[in-house]
């Protein structure tokens, strides 16, 4: 994993993005399962964002290892990353883009309101949601490693660019 101490790269994704015309892939709630369908739909990103709970296990680190073969990638810590890889993984992070700040954080509810961002990305409930809020983009890709209930399995791609911060949510064709 990239630079394992803290969990992230060692600069901000922010500032290395050349390609605006290129998509920032979201993914969350991977459960351990790092399904090939997903990375296909991620390949040809620029950077990648885990919103958390990538997995329980020791061997479950390898996901953010391989994600971080595709792209530059950030991860958040989620409420089941408790193996000791994952101590090193933050809680949350803030980091603009092209002249947009994001917000990236497990669970929605640990967000506080006054932090000045364009967009909270999160993950937790497995159920996508790509709308505004306040001013606010809400980005939640779903879930992408094990099916909970009757949700469907999604990841989520971001474009922020001089045109605008806009997100869409992608199905795996399973």
């Amino acid at each position: 994993m990239k630079n394992a101490k803290k969990g992230l790269p060692h600069d901000d994704p922010g500032n290395r993005c050349q390609r605006p015309d290129r998509p920032i892939g979201v993914i969350s709630d991977t459960h351990g399962l790092l399904r090939p369908e997903a990375l296909t739909l991620l390949e040809g990103c620029e950077l990648i964002l885990h919103l958390g709970d990538v997995g329980s296990r020791d061997q479950d680190a390898a996901i953010l290892e391989r994600l971080g073969e595709l792209a530059p990638m950030v991860a958040v810590r989620g409420n089941i990353d408790t193996a000791p890889w994952a101590d090193s993984l933050p809680m949350t992070h803030d980091f603009t883009i092209n002249g947009w700040r994001l917000h990236l954080v497990h669970i929605l509810a640990e967000f506080d309101p006054a932090t000045p961002c364009d967009a909270v990305l999160h993950g937790h409930s497995h159920k996508p949601r790509n709308e505004w809020q306040d001013g606010k983009l809400l980005f939640n890709p779903g879930a992408a490693g094990k099916r909970r209930f009757r949700l469907p399995i999604t990841l989520g791609k971001l474009w922020a660019d001089e045109r605008g911060l806009r997100g869409a949510i992608l199905h795996l064709p399973l």
